[in-house]
């Protein structure tokens, strides 16, 4: 009768715990994500300035997604260990001192090592997505993934209010309100946040867990799926206004201005992408997902005119590559079991932002070469069709089961 008293106590804690923790945890993603994308936005700034190649633009725009790709290995273990709570705040601190620095940088080396360091924010994608699984039943796991995956938002925050901010207040400035922002958000997340009651923190070592978590066959089946989508998005929000600057000669704000408005299409799918998952399952999601990004990027290959056609092709690509990345960790929530999710989410996570890395340096040499993009949109629709028949194949019992092949 005791235990039975315990799990009603528990249960009745963690519904009403879980809307202010999603909410929490949501905030401090687009925080910390918002950080990882400064350099994006003033990208065109940088090339002016220093008088950068295409290759050298690309290379600063990527930089960030590097480390902030490889570093949610680590990071996905430690929140398995240290919880949620701990380690968002942990991320905020630690990620203001490149933001100060990169606010600081005059050349373009210290831009690169500052960059490579502001990776960091980047990695709190890794600690959410076990924090708020941790906090909802597995029926509803694809929703609170998906809403928490909004937090992405913080790049369409970027691309929108940093060029401008530059313009109110200097790049330094900018930089230093970007700082206080992250301090503030650590602080919030130690004072309100709390990991679930459901949450026992892993003591196994960190190696042998991560070998585990590469032994179960949904780990590198939603890593590919991921590099797609989620790699899809990043590269395009960071490297959106490099392109928008050079194809259709925007200024430097209104470049921001619409890639903003494509980090807002997608930040809006990623929950729908979510919601739906737990309603007709992830593969039939990622099946629409895939099979729109292939032909929005066919469609761009004909290079249409601004506003109306290329605008249109691009907010639909966010809004098909968003419900992707809601799709995928609507997958990793039924096919993990929840003492793997951190370590999985890691190594997913880290595939995801390995898929923004490369596109960008692929797009400044493209760039470079041929004067044109055409050979990037294509490369992309080739990647987006064959993800496309892997899931057909894969995954065929997925969209009515919920499920999907076997670990």
């Amino acid at each position: 009768m005791s235990d039975e008293i315990h799990k009603s106590h528990i249960s009745d804690e963690i519904r009403r715990g879980q809307t202010i923790n999603l909410i929490l945890a949501t905030a401090a993603f687009a925080i910390t994500f918002w950080a990882w994308n400064l350099i994006g936005p003033l990208s065109g700034g940088y090339s002016r300035q220093l008088g950068l190649s295409p290759t050298q633009t690309s290379m600063l725009v990527a930089i960030p997604v590097l480390v902030g790709s490889l570093g949610r290995i680590p990071v996905g273990v430690l929140a398995d260990r240290l919880g949620g709570r701990l380690m968002f705040a942990v991320i905020c601190f630690v990620t203001i001192i490149p933001v100060l620095f990169e606010g600081w940088a005059d050349s373009y080396g210290w831009l690169l090592l500052w960059g490579f360091l502001l990776g960091v924010g980047g990695t709190s994608f890794a600690v959410g997505i076990p924090f708020v699984n941790a906090w909802y039943e597995p029926a509803r796991r694809g929703f609170a993934t998906g809403v928490f995956g909004a937090g992405m938002g913080g790049t369409a925050l970027s691309a929108f209010l940093t060029p401008r901010l530059v313009e109110a207040v200097g790049r330094a400035s900018t930089h230093m309100l970007m700082a206080v922002a992250l301090a503030a958000m650590g602080v919030v997340m130690l004072l309100f946040s709390r990991n679930s009651p459901a949450w026992k923190p892993s003591t196994a070592p960190a190696l042998p867990r991560m070998r585990e978590a590469m032994k179960v066959k949904a780990t590198w089946q939603c890593a590919f799926l991921y590099a797609v989508a989620f790699g899809g998005f990043v590269a395009f929000s960071t490297y959106l206004p490099t392109l928008l600057q050079n194809v259709y000669h925007f200024t430097q704000t209104g470049a921001g201005l619409r890639t903003a408005g494509f980090s807002i299409a997608a930040v809006a799918a990623r929950p729908l992408g979510g919601v739906l998952s737990d309603r007709v399952g992830p593969a039939r999601v990622l099946l629409v997902s895939l099979a729109g990004t292939t032909v929005m990027a066919i469609v761009l290959t004909f290079n249409p005119p601004p506003e109306i056609l290329a605008g249109t092709c691009f907010v639909l690509m966010a809004f098909f590559l968003g419900l992707g990345t809601g799709g995928v960790f609507a997958l990793v929530a039924k096919l993990v079991e929840p003492s793997k999710v951190g370590t999985v989410t890691g190594l997913v996570g880290a595939a995801g932002g390995l898929g923004g890395y490369f596109p960008p340096l692929v797009m400044g040499v493209v760039y470079s070469a041929t004067g044109t993009y055409v050979i990037g949109y294509v490369l992309l629709a080739a990647t987006a069709l064959a993800a496309l028949l892997y899931t057909r194949a894969a995954f065929t019992s997925a969209s009515t089961t919920g499920g999907a092949t076997g670990r």
